[in-house]
């Protein structure tokens, strides 16, 4: 790197690519500190038996023992079934199969954080805010 003073850029519309740089960054330090840091991801997709499409899902990653659930959304159409049940025991099920040692997520107060405790997580913290989007819970389950 230059030894001169980096230009910082302020933008409402970053790229793709900017947010995979500032990523790589963070990896190599985390690599650095405390060695491999690469997330590895798991997905459990819906797909519509029609089209074939994918129309939800469960998207997370395990790194350092703990699997984050990024992401559960299933449209109104299927939900009812069971299949968030299905969705949140096979991404507990890999997170045992990888080691880890627990499973975290957040929601928001309009979302389902009931859900979420009937399948045996605990609240670990609170972000208040605005209604109706906040609180935001964090939530953990242990797989010890």
């Amino acid at each position: 790197m230059s030894r001169k003073a980096p230009v910082l850029e302020r933008t409402s519309t970053p790229s793709d690519d900017d947010y995979r740089q500032i990523g790589k960054a963070l990896l190599a330090f985390n690599e650095a500190a405390v060695g491999d840091a690469t997330p590895r991801p798991f997905a459990v997709l819906v797909r519509d038996p029609d089209t074939g499409k994918v129309i939800g899902g469960l998207w997370g990653k395990s790194v350092w023992g703990s699997f984050f659930v990024d992401t559960l959304a299933l449209p109104d159409a299927v939900r009812g079934l069971g299949l968030g049940q299905t969705l949140m025991a096979d991404a507990e099920a890999e997170a045992r199969r990888r080691g880890c040692h627990n499973l975290w997520l957040d929601t928001f107060a309009f979302q389902a954080r009931p859900f979420y405790e009937r399948l045996g997580f605990r609240l670990f913290g609170q972000i208040d805010g605005p209604a109706p989007m906040f609180p935001r819970f964090f939530m953990v389950k242990a797989l010890d």
